[in-house]
């Protein structure tokens, strides 16, 4: 019994990192309809900012407390990606809007591989690794649960009750809703559809960010290849829960993450992401709109 509560723990962490991502994709497609592939990469971006953070910090401060080598990492990467990701909306998302679909798809991965081997090319191919930066591992009737996993725990169980609160109970929520059910509609409205999609591209970005720096704050280690994988998952995540909901997306993400954590402690380690992708096409077949999301309504 404690070894599963134990990997459910480890689960619970996977999966709040998931979750952060598939956030990211769940709010684009909710407005303008589109799968943003670069996503994940931005992921990985957020990652190697808050790295490069961390090196000049701990190169020019040595007791500087762990809580604010975090905030400061998260809010540099924060920043860095939301500027990248509006960057990617104005210039390759934005004049291919009402183009045929397949555009900006093949644009979206265009971008993503842009993005890694721009990393490649200047961090170089190899992993880079950083010291503990927090090590504080508690036992709770034999349980081992890491300062890390709190924090990681707490960071997105706070990021999901504000980016609710924004979405459902203020103007930019309001005009984010109005764009997902009709954006000509709400141009005429005298919404600026173009800026709350911009907007929308950032809040993204930033909860990719804070995703990556978590990421390189619980394994202490991050490569420019590091944006697929979790992007795919996250993705994956995002259409499981209900693409378009963000609680769906939160939901997919832990789901995903017990997924993996309970196959690999239970049968091999090989073949989770197998039985990750497994689950997603079994839960489409009885419900095609994920678990929390909702029947897509043509217009006519």
């Amino acid at each position: 019994m404690q070894y599963f509560v134990q990997q459910m723990v480890n689960g619970l962490t996977l999966g709040s990192i998931y979750g952060l991502i598939a956030i990211g994709y769940t709010m684009v497609y909710g407005i303008i309809g589109m799968i943003n592939f670069a996503h994940g990469d931005i992921f990985m971006l957020g990652a190697f900012v808050a790295l490069i953070v961390f090196l000049i910090l701990t190169s020019l401060f040595y007791s500087v407390h762990v809580v604010l080598f975090l905030l400061v990492m998260m809010v540099v990467a924060m920043v860095m990606t939301s500027l990248y990701n509006w960057t990617i909306e104005k210039v390759a998302y934005r004049p291919l809007r009402g183009s045929f679909r397949l555009a900006p798809l093949i644009t979206a991965i265009g971008m993503s591989i842009a993005l890694s081997n721009f990393v490649q090319v200047t961090q170089g191919p190899r992993n880079k690794p950083i010291p503990p930066m927090v090590s504080t591992v508690y036992n709770v009737n034999g349980i081992s649960i890491s300062l890390k996993q709190i924090i990681i725990v707490v960071v997105t169980v706070s990021l999901l009750a504000l980016f609710w609160y924004l979405v459902n109970k203020t103007s930019l929520g309001r005009a984010q809703r109005a764009c997902e059910q009709d954006r000509k509609m709400a141009a005429l409205l005298g919404i600026d559809v173009d800026r709350t999609i911009s907007i929308t591209f950032v809040m993204g970005a930033a909860l990719a960010a804070v995703a990556g720096t978590l990421f390189l704050m619980y394994y202490g280690v991050v490569a420019f290849s590091d944006g697929f994988v979790p992007g795919v998952k996250a993705f994956t995540a995002a259409v499981l829960g209900g693409i378009g909901s963000l609680p769906g997306a939160m939901l997919g993400g832990l789901m995903i993450g017990f997924i993996e954590s309970m196959w690999s402690a239970y049968f091999s380690i090989d073949y989770k992401d197998v039985a990750a992708f497994s689950i997603l096409a079994i839960v489409l077949i009885f419900l095609p709109s994920g678990i929390l999301g909702r029947p897509e309504v043509e217009k006519v």
